[in-house]
């Protein structure tokens, strides 16, 4: 059985609830494309080319993990760099495009 999932921030609030377990959005899949070698974001009417470690942060939304285990995940994978500001903010940004929820 899992936990609850708590309700994400409001709109415009920034994601630092880190006890919000982010996943994508419906009708969302993160998939990569052989052919242009490339991770992509494909959305009814929509494809994004994800570039740096958007890819990476959107592998661990799956709706189980929290926000801060998945900085912590990326802090381990990437010794050194900023996860927990980037990632925080990048959150809050995907999540205004509806990409995550």
């Amino acid at each position: 059985m899992t936990a609850p999932e708590a309700p994400p921030p409001e709109t415009g609030a920034t994601v630092r609830a880190t006890d919000w377990r982010p996943r994508l959005g419906s009708g969302i899949i993160l998939r990569h494309d052989a052919v242009r070698r490339a991770d992509l974001l494909v959305m009814p009417e929509r494809i994004v080319l994800l570039e740096g470690g958007a890819v990476a942060v959107l592998r661990l939304c799956d709706g189980e993990r929290t926000v801060a285990e998945i900085v912590e995940r990326l802090r381990v994978d990437f010794p050194g760099a900023p996860v927990a500001d980037d990632v925080t903010e990048f959150l809050d940004r995907v999540r205004g495009e509806g990409w995550v929820r």
